[in-house]
């Protein structure tokens, strides 16, 4: 389905825009881990153990290899076409600039949003259990760290990549020492593969545990701000994966050798701190709430980081209306401040538990449309069409058992999926109506 006049590998590299300091291979992978290890391995393991027992870790481990098959797709194609839109200009490249490119932009700008006000929720919890044991300040300590997360990313990338070098050294420093503790003290037990459950059972929790490793695409809108984005953006993509898989399958493998599943579940999002108290005591929960709380704002952080990369190519290439590309003040990004704003309704006034994994199913599809547009200029980015193929048939499978696991018994969720694509469809067509009766609002 390609749209439109212009045709794949005819559009220019999106804009580079030039900054004094740009991004070390380093900072750009740390703000994909920060989007990665945020409020995902807080909330899934309870969620993951439910489905997969003690194979958890497995899961994590067929999971991020899943999301190395796709970063594989990604890296190629930000080693040729670098561009502030991320992965977005890989959608144009592989399907044109008609309506289904518009579509998906308007449904990611919408998840991306949606994503991050459930972050922001899940920091504002941990906040409040901590300082004020009281849920009514779960509102307003997320509305807190959206406000202050937006100004950093109003203050540029570098301050974002400053900020998320501190968040990621602390979470996964603390999430080191969390495995390391609970490893050597682990019961071998509780993860003996004769209490695993049928591999069916475990392929299923994919569509889960997949959604800790969606943040790798952030990483797609560092192209921007890196000297050398043919050469830096792949090794970025790689290591961040390469972190987030050890971190995950380390600390599932630290949860289920020391607490049993009926637990796990039991306790919910604070499985790693239970998990951390037979060891460390009082001081290793609170431990692991700090790290939630670093953690969370983190991944609230490298939310709203590609928004303005987003609005801006989008409307350079006339799928967003010109004012998305505004800097109000000279500073401040449009797409930064709709974003924030989205998710500060969402976070006030919506229970995003319901919709939730909504962010993952989109993401799957959105992954896989735009290695399948892949295909078409496999022979512009070198890659290997067998990979390429691979990456979408096990993506396939992840949105399969999404499908069987959780649309099946959560119809509240396959209704948010419908409307945030009807959401998409509407925007798209709006615009696009206006923009053709008045060719001078381009």
């Amino acid at each position: 389905m390609v749209e439109g006049d212009q045709t794949p590998g005819q559009r220019p590299a999106g804009p580079m825009e030039p900054t004094r300091r740009p991004l070390t291979v380093r900072q750009a992978a740390f703000i994909g881990v920060g989007s990665m290890v945020g409020a995902g391995i807080f909330a899934l393991l309870g969620a993951a153990g439910e489905v997969a027992g003690s194979a958890v870790w497995v899961s994590f481990l067929l999971a991020g290899a899943v999301a190395a098959l796709q970063g594989y797709s990604f890296a190629k194609l930000g080693a040729r076409y670098p561009s502030a839109g991320g992965f977005l200009e890989y959608v144009i490249r592989g399907w044109g600039q008609g309506h289904f490119t518009g579509v998906i932009a308007w449904m990611l700008l919408t998840v991306n949003a949606v994503i991050t006000a459930m972050v922001a929720v899940s920091f504002g919890s941990y906040a409040s259990s901590a300082v004020a044991d009281n849920a009514d300040w779960v509102v307003p300590f997320a509305l807190l760290i959206l406000v202050v997360m937006a100004l950093l990313n109003v203050l540029g990338s570098h301050i974002v990549a400053r900020a998320q070098t501190v968040v990621v050294v602390v979470v996964v420093g603390i999430l080191t020492l969390f495995s390391v503790v609970t490893l050597a003290n682990i019961d071998p037990h509780l993860l003996a593969f004769s209490g695993y459950p049928p591999l069916g059972d475990v392929v299923s929790s994919v569509a889960l545990t997949f959604f800790a490793f969606l943040g790798f695409g952030v990483i797609t809108f560092t192209a921007k701000d890196l000297r050398d984005p043919a050469r830096q953006l792949p090794r970025a993509v790689y290591l961040a994966l390469a972190i987030a898989t050890v971190v995950y399958v380390a600390a599932a493998l630290g949860v289920f050798g020391t607490l049993t599943v009926a637990e796990v579940s039991a306790s919910g999002g604070t499985a790693l701190a239970v998990a951390a108290e037979p060891v460390l005591g009082s001081a290793g929960y609170w431990l692991m709430t700090v790290t939630a709380l670093f953690a969370t704002a983190g991944a609230t952080n490298s939310g709203l980081y590609p928004a303005t990369g987003l609005s801006e190519e989008m409307a350079a290439a006339g799928q967003f209306p010109p004012f998305m590309a505004h800097r109000v003040g000279g500073k401040a990004p449009m797409g930064i401040i709709v974003t924030a704003v989205a998710a500060m309704i969402l976070s006030a006034f919506f229970d995003l538990n319901a919709i939730a994994s909504i962010g993952s199913a989109v993401a799957l599809i959105v992954f896989t449309l735009v290695t399948f547009g892949h295909l078409r200029i496999r022979r512009e980015t070198g890659a290997q069409a067998w990979l390429l193929v691979l990456a979408d048939l096990t993506t396939l499978v992840v949105l399969v058992a999404f499908a069987a696991t959780t649309l099946v018994d959560e119809p509240g969720t396959a209704v948010a999926l419908v409307a945030i694509v009807l959401l998409g469809v509407v925007l798209d067509l709006v615009w696009k109506r206006r923009r053709a009766a008045a060719p001078d609002a381009m």
